[in-house]
């Protein structure tokens, strides 16, 4: 258990405590859960790029930490998401200065559905890794395209939450911009996963 898997399943325990405070509104302003949200999920964020730069700089890659790795960033950015949609206070826009309701419904539901597509990437890429371990025993590591998606769904979770507190002057469209970002990569990551590991696959069993 070195020191870059250690700051992994440190990233797993963090997921708990950011996801209560943005799935519940527990202050009397609700911009204060969404900084302690924030600061939470981008913080757990930044150990991804820090357990992976350490790994890389003192050769402590594992297997584990490959597989584990992906694994925490899917549980931080989906628990991430089933917290955002399930909040009925993350999309009041209006109520935090925007002044627009019906730009807030549009964004809510732009954000649903992207975190749908989301889901259902995140189940084929895991279970096509599963199937490949147990094939041929090789571990399917992040690609390059897998970190872009990453970057890009935290900036899109981050931009949810911060943009009605700092970034006003965008009226919504930081969030739109960044969660169709997010769509685009998390649609492409997967794609290249699928044809660059479906050789492993022997469709005949």
């Amino acid at each position: 258990m070195n020191l870059p898997n250690k700051l992994t399943l440190g990233r797993i325990i963090v997921i708990p405590f950011f996801v209560f405070f943005l799935a519940y509104n527990v202050f009397d302003d609700p911009n204060t859960s969404r900084i302690i949200s924030a600061i939470l999920f981008i913080g757990a964020s930044f150990t991804d790029f820090l357990d992976g730069h350490i790994a890389r700089s003192r050769n402590l890659i594992t297997d584990f930490g490959k597989f584990m790795d992906p694994l925490a960033d899917k549980f931080l950015i989906l628990g991430a998401m089933f917290a955002i949609c399930f909040s009925d206070y993350i999309f009041d826009y209006n109520a935090a200065g925007f002044g627009a309701a019906a730009g807030s419904v549009f964004i809510s539901h732009l954000f649903f559905w992207t975190a749908i597509v989301v889901v259902f990437r995140e189940l084929a890429v895991t279970s096509m890794r599963l199937v490949v371990v147990k094939s041929s025993g090789a571990v399917i590591a992040a690609s390059s395209l897998g970190k872009i998606k990453t970057v890009t769904q935290i900036i899109a979770v981050s931009a949810v939450m911060l943009e009605p507190v700092i970034f006003k002057f965008c009226h919504g469209w930081l969030t739109v911009v960044s969660t169709i970002a997010m769509l685009f990569f998390t649609i492409i990551s997967g794609v290249s996963y699928i044809k660059s590991y479906w050789k492993f696959i022997d469709t005949n069993k």
